[in-house]
Formats: C-alpha cells, sequence, structure tokens
C-alpha cells in the first residue's frame, strides 16, 4: 500500500496543473499561480516520500516529469503567451475579459513565442528522464524553479504596484528576452544542487541550508519581487559552490 503514497502525490501535482491551466487559459493568472504552488508542494514531497519510503520505481520517475509537463511546462508557456498578449494591449489587468484564453478577438501573434518555455521545458524532462547522473544535483535549471520564476511576474504585476516594474515587466522585448533566458537555462550544462537531504548534518548541507535562509529572508523582504532574485541566487551559489 504505501508504494502507491509517493506516485498519488504525483497524481495530485498533475491534478493542480490541470486546474491552473484552465485558470491560465481564462487568464485568471492568481488562481493559476495559487494552483502551480499547489502543484510544485506535491512535486517535492513525492520524492521525499519514496526515498523516505524505499519505494522508489521508475514508473515513479515517468509518472513525475509527465506531471512536470503540464504543471512547470504547460501552464508558464500559456501565463507568457497571456503576457506577452497584454504588452500589445492597453496593459495589465486582471482577468480583463471572459473571452476565450481572456483575449478579445485578436491574438498578438507575438503572444505564442512565449511557449518556447513549453517546448524547452519538454526537452528538459525528456533529458532529465534518459540522464541517471542527475540524482544529487540538476544539470541545468529545474522545470520548477523555472516556472516560478515565469509565475512570479503577473503577482509582481498585481501586488507590487510599481509603475517602473510594470513597465518592464509589460514590455515585449523583455518577454520575449526572458523567454529565450527561460529556454537556455533549461536546458543549460549549469550544474544546480537539488534540495534532497541524506541526512540533517550542517556540514554536508551548508549550501541547502544557506539556499533556505537565505530565500526565507529575501520572501519576508521583497515579496514576491523576491521569487526571481531567489532563483539567480539558486544558480550563483550553485556555481560558487562548485567552485575549486
Amino acid at each position: 500500500m504505501r508504494s502507491y503514497i509517493p506516485n498519488f502525490l504525483t497524481l495530485l501535482n498533475l491534478f493542480s496543473g490541470c486546474v491552473a491551466t484552465v485558470y491560465a487559459v481564462l487568464n485568471h493568472l492568481e488562481m493559476a499561480a495559487l494552483f502551480v504552488f499547489i502543484g510544485i508542494f506535491f512535486d517535492f514531497f513525492d520524492g521525499l516520500a519514496a526515498r523516505a519510503l524505499n519505494v522508489q520505481s521508475e514508473i515513479g520517475v515517468q509518472l513525475d516529469s509527465l506531471a512536470d509537463m503540464v504543471t512547470s511546462g504547460l501552464v508558464p508557456g500559456i501565463v507568457m503567451f497571456q503576457l506577452l498578449d497584454m504588452s500589445q494591449t492597453l496593459g495589465w489587468e486582471e482577468g480583463q475579459s471572459s473571452d476565450f484564453m481572456g483575449l478579445g478577438e485578436n491574438v498578438a501573434p507575438i503572444a505564442f513565442f512565449g511557449f518556447i518555455i513549453t517546448l524547452a521545458s519538454a526537452y528538459r524532462l525528456a533529458k532529465f528522464n534518459i540522464d541517471e547522473n542527475q540524482v544529487s544535483s540538476f544539470v541545468g535549471l529545474p522545470t520548477p524553479a523555472n516556472t516560478l520564476l515565469i509565475l512570479s511576474l503577473p503577482l509582481i504585476l498585481m501586488y507590487h504596484h510599481n509603475d517602473t516594474l510594470n513597465e518592464i515587466i509589460l514590455n515585449q522585448w523583455f518577454l520575449m528576452g526572458l523567454t529565450l533566458v527561460s529556454a537556455y537555462l533549461l536546458n543549460s550544462r549549469i550544474e544546480l544542487f537539488a534540495l534532497k537531504f541524506d541526512n540533517w548534518s550542517f556540514k554536508d548541507n551548508a549550501v541547502r541550508y544557506l539556499f533556505i535562509i537565505g530565500s526565507l529572508v529575501l520572501l519576508m523582504t521583497l515579496q514576491f519581487l523576491a521569487i526571481p532574485v531567489i532563483v539567480v541566487f539558486y544558480i550563483l551559489i550553485s556555481m560558487v559552490s562548485k567552485t575549486p
């Protein structure tokens, strides 16, 4: 019976991703972000449960990537689609339309550029599934981390109310550039540590503890603006910790 627990958590991740997809399609990006966060929560604990119960399985690995493809692959692509379309209109207004995909009659062609994130995520997950070396570390930015980066943008727009930030985030060139950077980071050769603890020793997990403490401080001080800062912090601390 216990062997089903991790896979059940993975399916909850997939369900959360399905709900987030619906909200993202309807341009309710705050609710989409909420269910993505819930999905990533289940994504973290399914692996933890599998290791704790010693019930790791090949089907669990495959199921995990399939769930991530929705929650951390499709959803951020749709969100970037919506943001790029907004960059061609009057700007940000949550749930500004009840039309399909929250849009008017015309869809800005540039908006489809956002699905590069979905394609890059699919490629990254496929590589991960056949790479036996990504156990205690990752090669390339994990899809959940990239998703948090993308989903932070509408939340910053909604809760920070900063005209300068709004202009930057809703600039088409910024969004297109971020899409390309996102696709590169997902499939780069940068080695990044994983938040997997074999024990609770500070000596063995100093980098992980430093990252967690630093992230909490950033979240308390910068709120949603902390998320992109944390992603950059994650990349930098991984690179520094690997320096001889």
